[in-house]
């Protein structure tokens, strides 16, 4: 006999509580992340100044919109990175040239996050200022 529509939608038991535990997880990890990277301390120190300038300036949703997704995707990128560094460093503990290959690349990525954040920055605070 087929199971009636209302049982078949519910989720099945322990669902939510492992979905809760995922958040923990991600949770522990950037906080593992910033106590162990000095970069990524400096970009939560961005993040708080360019919350503040935010709210100082009174910039449009639009506006904040863009700046989140500016910190979020530095934020991201330098979380991929920590993450390829480790696994790297766990895979080749020794120097081979892939290895050095993959963090140079994760890095660039950073860096390049990192310069599309400024730019929203400058086009966002800079007519505020000027």
């Amino acid at each position: 006999m087929a199971k009636p529509d209302a049982d078949r939608l519910r989720p099945p038991q322990g669902m939510w509580r492992r979905r809760i535990a995922s958040f923990g997880h991600a949770v522990r990890g950037v906080w593992a992340a910033l106590r162990s990277e000095v970069h990524l301390r400096f970009h939560a120190l961005a993040t708080v100044v360019a919350i503040g300038l935010g709210l100082y300036c009174g910039i449009s949703r639009l506006e904040w919109a863009l700046v989140a997704l500016a910190i979020a995707g530095v934020w991201a990128a330098e979380l991929m990175n920590t993450a390829i560094e480790a696994i790297t460093d766990l895979a080749s503990p020794d120097y081979h040239p892939l290895a050095g290959k993959a963090k140079d690349v994760a890095a660039g990525a950073v860096l390049l996050a990192a310069l599309g954040a400024l730019a929203v920055g400058l086009l966002v605070f800079g007519p505020h200022f000027i």
